[in-house]
């Protein structure tokens, strides 16, 4: 199945902030709230939260007192799978050169071996997102408690 094209959409970026936004509260959230917390709209934050409410990452809560709550465990929720909760490629050719038809080997087949080069970069920043924790960006905020907040 062939992912949504979204390479580094904002879409994540907004998601990354709200789980840790979300995670910080440890409570109830509304979508304005967090919506002014990121700078985007609250319809925006609803509809990004949709497919996270789904992958588990937060609870929902009715009503006027209601919003969003981060349901994860913040040490292994990675960023990798945020990204796959939301159905974002990374990086993606967005246009091929060549034809497919020609005789020509070269532009016959560059389509195919760019999309596998850039398939190859879309794992490894995977691959590096599944080792980024919404605790670690927490961390990297906030310190761990001992003092000013750590650089890395």
């Amino acid at each position: 199945m062939r992912k949504r094209a979204m390479g580094m959409n904002s879409d994540f970026i907004v998601a990354v902030h709200a789980l840790v936004f979300l995670n910080h509260k440890q409570g109830v959230v509304s979508s304005e709230a967090l919506a002014e917390n990121v700078c985007t709209n609250a319809a925006r934050v609803r509809k990004i939260m949709a497919p996270l409410k789904r992958a588990g990452f937060v609870e929902t809560r009715e009503g006027n007192e209601g919003g969003y709550r981060f349901a994860g465990d913040a040490a292994r929720t990675d960023l990798a799978s945020v990204a796959e909760a939301l159905d974002v490629r990374f990086v993606e050719a967005r246009w091929h050169s060549g034809d497919a038809d020609k005789e020509c080997l070269v532009a016959s087949g560059m389509a195919g071996i760019m999309d596998d080069i850039f398939a190859d970069l879309d794992a490894g920043c995977r691959e590096r997102l599944s080792q980024i924790t919404v605790g670690s960006i927490d961390r990297r905020i906030f310190g761990d408690g001992a003092g000013a907040p750590k650089s890395a």
